[in-house]
């Protein structure tokens, strides 16, 4: 009885010691995997100004012509996105306006799609929709949102460390949330990553900026992809179906064992 017991408890633990690695490695693999969409400050790097971008009017025009004489505020995402995008920038222009900030005289918007199947139309609509929503006077000079080409779009996403992918089963971009604050001379200064923008913050990375200084990131991985009810957040739902399924295995295979140790005492 005693060797049919010694046997049961060998094979939970070979079991239990084969699986619980190999989660291990399904969520390491796709943690890394996602890291890797991860902005990579680039503090100090200059902007390609040359690049060409098509504004809301039609006119293609290069980079440096939709910054303005102070900070400029980047953010990249896309205009038709069903996630995350268009509550990144109402959630923007909120901390601005409960900021106080004004533009063009304290900042300069620039929103860029990364999608370069997108157009002007679809820019213009995304814009207009904003500008009702906001009370600046300024908004309509000191906004613009803009389309381009593969290359511009993978120029400018170089330059500011800005990684997204196309998932072809979502039929959607994957991308981190952030934005990404640029000097006069177009220079990065510095990110506000995540949502939850707050006021205070985006005054702080705008007056680096307009000042040519060169500011931290606080690394935080928040992609537009999966929105969380139970924090009222967008999160990553992979990574914490992994969490879970290790979690259960582990919890499966010890009430296993246990259940086994409790029959072989009775």
């Amino acid at each position: 009885m005693m060797g049919h017991r010694a046997i049961r408890y060998a094979m939970l633990a070979i079991v239990l010691a084969c699986i619980a690695p190999a989660w291990r490695a399904r969520y390491a693999d796709a943690k890394e995997a996602l890291q890797a969409l991860a902005f990579t400050p680039r503090q100090g790097t200059a902007l390609p100004l040359d690049t060409p971008f098509t504004d809301t009017s039609g006119q293609t025009r290069p980079l440096g012509a939709f910054l303005g004489h102070g900070a400029t505020i980047v953010s990249m995402g896309y205009y038709a996105c069903p996630n995350m995008c268009e509550l990144e920038r109402r959630d923007l222009l909120d901390a601005l306006a409960r900021g106080g900030l004004k533009t063009p005289a304290d900042y300069t918007l620039l929103v860029v799609s990364i999608d370069p199947a997108e157009t002007r139309i679809m820019a213009r609509q995304a814009l207009e929709e904003d500008l009702a929503r906001s009370a600046d006077p300024g908004a309509g000079q000191g906004w613009h949102f803009v389309t381009g080409a593969p290359a511009s779009i993978q120029r400018l996403s170089r330059a500011v460390g800005f990684h997204a992918r196309y998932d072809e089963k979502l039929h959607q971009y994957l991308h981190p949330m952030g934005l990404v604050f640029i000097t006069p001379a177009g220079i990065v200064s510095g990110y506000v990553l995540g949502i939850g923008y707050r006021p205070g913050d985006i005054r702080q990375a705008l007056s680096h900026a307009a000042r040519g200084e060169q500011a931290r990131a606080v690394p935080i991985l928040l992609l537009c992809f999966h929105y969380d009810e139970t924090t009222g957040r967008y999160t990553l739902a992979v990574e914490k179906l992994l969490k879970l399924g290790a979690g259960l295995t582990v919890l499966t295979l010890g009430t296993l064992l246990g259940m086994a140790h409790w029959r072989g005492q009775r």
